[in-house]
């Protein structure tokens, strides 16, 4: 049962790529959590904007979301270096992992609201919970992607039968072999003299 329940999520421990760049990821990491923290701040701007009963509502406090937020994209981040490692379908996972964990930050969305908090202060923070998935999801997949395994080109052209300048093999062996067939014609008049 667990065998198929890996083999519906993909998990099958037999990457077919190479792992992203550790470079990259910590690149991808930094942008994430400055580009998810900008994020939050334009949709509070904008929240109490279009909503002013909302200002001053305690979770628009920078000091109050970014802490969870940097938290939360950090968590991300070890998370992709993972999913790679794991999965021969890692952008296909992760996707599915950044909508679940968005839902599950939801619940405590909904509580507040259950428990009397304004719907639209709310709303808000559950965009922001969103935004912050759809910033980091991209920044990782994008800037620190997958890489094809060593000499993965060359196999696709072996057995592709292409050349890597996306000759087909009728034009590559006219346009190597022609040698060979001029070769195997008949001498010229100076073959004829040499041979004599």
């Amino acid at each position: 049962m667990l065998n198929q329940l890996a083999s519906l999520v993909r998990v099958d421990f037999s990457p077919r790529h190479r792992q992203p760049s550790a470079v990259r990821v910590l690149l991808a990491s930094i942008a994430s959590i400055a580009g998810s923290l900008a994020a939050d701040a334009l949709l509070v701007v904008i929240g109490e904007a279009v909503f002013p009963s909302t200002k001053g509502f305690v979770h628009f406090q920078f000091s109050d979301y970014a802490k969870l937020t940097v938290v939360g994209v950090i968590i991300a981040c070890v998370a992709w270096p993972v999913v790679t490692r794991i999965s021969s379908a890692p952008r296909w996972l992760f996707f599915r992992l950044a909508i679940l964990v968005t839902l599950v930050l939801w619940l405590p969305d909904l509580w507040i609201l259950h428990m009397g908090e304004s719907a639209k202060a709310v709303a808000v923070l559950m965009v922001m919970h969103l935004a912050i998935a759809v910033v980091t999801y991209n920044l990782l997949v994008h800037f620190a992607p997958v890489r094809p395994l060593v000499g993965g080109s060359a196999a696709r052209d072996s057995a592709g039968g292409g050349s890597a300048a996306g000759r087909p093999p009728a034009r590559r062996a006219a346009a190597t072999g022609g040698g060979h067939r001029l070769a195997a014609g008949p001498p010229s008049r100076g073959q004829h003299r040499h041979a004599r």
